[in-house]
């Protein structure tokens, strides 16, 4: 769970960033939709509202009426989708085009046929349906309030004349239907009773139900005198079975049985025995209670008690065989009557056979009578109902509010207008920043450099920095520039390793302004520096040293020149400048020869640290020459500027020479909408040194220091003098 909630905290900054440094494209976005809304809606003509109110009454329609559905219900309901069609109805052509002819709207709207009218009316009408009632409203818009209202009415009652028209239609035919439907059933019923009668007399069927119509009475049979006969003996001997069957397991039940056993069995189905075999029980029960108490089988008490149990059982026993005997009886008698019952039946029901296939089409014709009678019946029903309905019919609906008419516009809502087009403008603003966020292969972090170029970013230099040696050198942002310069020192390889040339991809990176700064705070914190403008056809420094470039490395390259009157000592304690001189014919051929070689040479065991100023290396091919002189070649890049695909082809180009590239300069960085980049500016605001500081350093830089070792990577093994003459 707190995997999740960092995930989407993480994600949330990212997106508070994306908004953050396309601020700028949101707004124009926003303020450009929202500037459209607001004119399209102040072009917008004013259209005033005829609002009706109504409610759609439901008429229960006819049945049409087929041989499927004979049976069914006469009236149907309203469906679910009643109220839905009926809606829809107001929106068609048969409801509008009354409309359109009673205001004469075709030549009133300047159209040529009714089609292009009927366009325009159901463009400017607004039917809403409430969603669980009957319900309904009609909102039409016209720049004339008076037509409006006129025309919102005119629709209603269109729509409640057509709905009459066709109602009263299409039920017309529908009784029209019934009643060819109610002359022919008649017809049929006529016929099949006919038929019955004729059957009835030719079987000799007797029918105790056949002056009855439509239903036969409950409980009458239909059928000649022996199946009568016949079907009342077999009920006689199905209850004389039952009987028989009783009979039967009473005497099994009792048959073996003696003694008290027989007694307690027939108890349960012997009155007699019943009353007197409690008493019997209660004896036995007294004398045990006699005998408990001590006394014995010939005191007079037991005795007394023993005679009247054995003449009670006597009793009990004689009336039970007497009740067996009864049961055997009765069980003889009942299977002899049984016997001669089945033996008459069977007689009886031969007869029977003879008349049963005159009674099946008898009752076959019957059944088909009731069926029609009783379509009949309902038919009848029906036709008598939907007629009484529509002698009573309702208006179709009910109008509970007619327009009437409005004294000002409804029509553009102005603030809905508005507000949509504001949100609109955000979302698409929103929606397009992130798509050029997206999109933007530019590099945007730290590590994105080190992902895709794949070396270490020396420093971060915040955006808007200036000259420091034009300053007192005492600005937040020179601890960028010193960061810089620590970081280099820790990554050169040797002492002697210390000709740097600083590169860029493209123009106005801001590679001219970090060498510039790089080489004053190398200078400030002890160095001797030499900077060289190696850039000849568009040389830069000499303007940020307010210097001439009458004299510099052209120059030098291209004749005779000592190199002590090309080389210049800037204000800076410890900063000498060579300015690249008037612009050559063929620069790159310059760079390239033996005297630039033996001048880097020379140089590098002069000062503690050379810093080249060359041109883009994408551009021409000078950089490319000065990085293979060079020890080390230093990147600039600038935030958000260049894709990643070309900063890649300049390492590429570097290596290719065979330079080494030493790291890269994250330059420009916006950290006011770069919340990553935010905390270098806290540390360079708080880490900057006080005047105290500076005042320290610049002591420290007059005390000589001694040779490095091979393991101090800090300055070359040389003396550091004050002056130019010291140097040359």
């Amino acid at each position: 769970m707190n995997e999740v909630s960092s995930d989407m905290q993480r994600h949330a900054v990212d997106w508070w960033q994306v908004i953050k440094n396309r601020l700028g494209t949101i707004l124009l976005t926003f303020l450009l939709t929202f500037a459209v809304a607001a004119i399209i809606t102040y072009i917008m003509p004013r259209k005033y509202r005829g609002r009706v109110e109504m409610k759609i009454e439901r008429k229960p329609e006819i049945i049409q009426i087929d041989d499927r559905n004979m049976g069914s219900n006469n009236l149907m309901a309203a469906s679910e989708n009643y109220i839905k069609t009926e809606f829809e109805t107001i929106t068609k052509a048969d409801t509008l085009y009354p409309v359109i002819e009673q205001f004469d709207l075709t030549n009133r709207w300047g159209y040529t046929s009714r089609l292009e009218a009927l366009h325009k009316l159901l463009g400017n009408l607004d039917p809403l349906a409430a969603v669980r009632s009957d319900f309904v409203i009609l909102e039409y818009y016209d720049e004339d309030p008076k037509l409006a209202a006129e025309v919102a009415n005119a629709i209603a009652d269109s729509y409640m004349k057509q709905r009459i028209e066709k109602a009263s239609a299409h039920s017309a035919a529908a009784l029209k239907e019934i009643e060819a439907k109610i002359r022919v059933l008649e017809q049929q019923a006529l016929e099949a009773r006919g038929k019955m009668l004729a059957l009835q007399k030719e079987g000799g069927i007797i029918d105790p139900g056949a002056g009855m119509s439509a239903a036969r009475a409950p409980g009458a049979t239909v059928g000649n005198e022996a199946a009568t006969l016949s079907i009342a003996r077999e009920n006689e001997l199905y209850k004389l079975e039952a009987e028989i069957l009783g009979l039967r397991a009473d005497v099994q039940s009792l048959e073996g049985l003696s003694g008290d056993q027989l007694i307690e069995q027939a108890s349960a189905k012997n009155q007699t025995i019943a009353i007197l075999y409690p008493q019997y029980l209660k004896l036995v029960a007294d004398r045990e209670d006699l005998t408990s108490s001590g006394r014995g089988a010939n005191h007079p008490a037991v005795k007394g008690i023993d005679n009247k149990i054995a003449t009670l059982k006597q009793q009990v026993e004689t009336e039970a065989l007497r009740h067996l005997q009864g049961l055997k009886t009765t069980l003889a008698a009942s299977e002899k009557r049984r016997d001669e019952l089945s033996d008459l039946n069977d007689k009886t029901k031969a007869a029977a056979i003879d008349q049963q296939g005159g009674s099946l089409a008898y009752l076959t014709a019957q059944r088909n009578l009731e069926e029609l009678e009783e379509l009949l019946l309902k038919l009848k029903t029906q036709y008598y109902t939907s007629q009484t309905n529509e002698d009573i019919s309702k208006a179709p609906a009910t109008v509970w509010q007619r327009a009437e008419t409005e004294s000002s516009p409804t029509k553009p809502r102005v603030a809905l207008n508005l507000a949509v087009g504001g949100i609109v403008g955000l979302l698409f603003g929103l929606g397009l920043a992130f798509a050029i966020e997206f999109m933007d292969t530019t590099v945007k972090s730290i590590d994105d450099v080190e992902r895709y170029l794949g070396i270490q970013v020396l420093a971060v230099v915040p955006k808007g920095v200036g000259i420091l040696h034009q300053s007192n050198g005492l600005s937040p942002d020179a601890e960028a520039y010193r960061i810089l310069r620590t970081n280099l020192e820790f990554t050169r390889k040797s002492a002697t390793a210390n000709c740097l040339s600083v590169v860029s991809g493209s123009a106005g990176e801001g590679k001219s302004t970090t060498i510039c700064n790089l080489a004053f705070v190398c200078a400030q914190g002890g160095y001797n520096v030499l900077l060289i403008d190696a850039d000849l056809r568009r040389p830069r420094q000499h303007t940020l040293f307010n210097t001439t470039n009458a004299m510099g490395l052209s120059t030098y390259l291209s004749s005779d020149v000592p190199l002590h009157e090309v080389v210049l000592q800037t204000a800076v304690p410890n900063l000498y400048f060579l300015p690249a001189g008037p612009m050559p014919a063929d620069s790159a051929g310059l760079l390239n020869s033996q005297r630039m070689s033996d001048l880097i040479a020379d140089v590098k065991s002069r000062f503690d640290l050379i810093l080249i100023d060359s041109p883009p290396i994408l551009g021409v091919s000078d950089a490319a020459v000065l990085a293979n002189e060079a020890d080390a070649t230093l990147i600039v890049l600038q935030h958000r500027k260049l894709p990643r695909h070309m900063l890649a082809r300049v390492k590429q180009a570097v290596e290719s020479v065979g330079g080494t590239v030493a790291g890269a300069v994250l330059n420009n960085v916006d950290t006011r909408s770069d919340a990553a980049y935010q905390y270098y500016t806290s540390y360079y605001s708080y880490y900057a040194p006080s005047a105290a500081g500076e005042e320290a350093a610049k002591v420290k830089k007059r005390r000589k220091r001694t040779p490095a070792s091979p393991q101090t990577p800090a300055v070359a093994q040389t003396m550091r003098p004050q002056s130019k003459s010291d140097v040359f």
